[in-house]
């Protein structure tokens, strides 16, 4: 499994627009082959800042997803954001174990 983190911070006044794109890649991403989670949040103690977790079956899905429709058509919505910072990592997870559920 592949295990995609990272943040993304835009000016504040943006914070909505970047929302609203955001919702969208996410509806899309879920529904693609080989995803297993995507996560879009926003930071509740922090305005303008968005964390990501994302779950991939394979690197060849993963890979799949940077062409998919739905990351095309984020990546000009996010050039014409404010203040972009982001960083995103990755991460070979060869098995996972559940340290709490309720």
């Amino acid at each position: 499994m592949i295990v995609i983190q990272g943040w993304m911070r835009v000016h504040a006044g943006d914070a909505g627009a970047l929302r609203e794109a955001a919702k969208a890649l996410a509806e899309a991403t879920r529904q693609e082959p080989g995803n297993i989670a995507y996560a879009f949040a926003e930071d509740v103690n922090e305005p303008g800042l968005f964390h990501i977790v994302e779950r991939w079956e394979n690197e060849a899905l993963m890979s799949a997803h940077m062409q998919a429709p739905a990351i095309l058509a984020f990546m000009p919505k996010l050039a014409g954001l404010r203040d972009v910072r982001l960083r995103i990592a990755r991460y070979d997870a060869p098995e996972e174990r559940v340290v709490m559920e309720v």
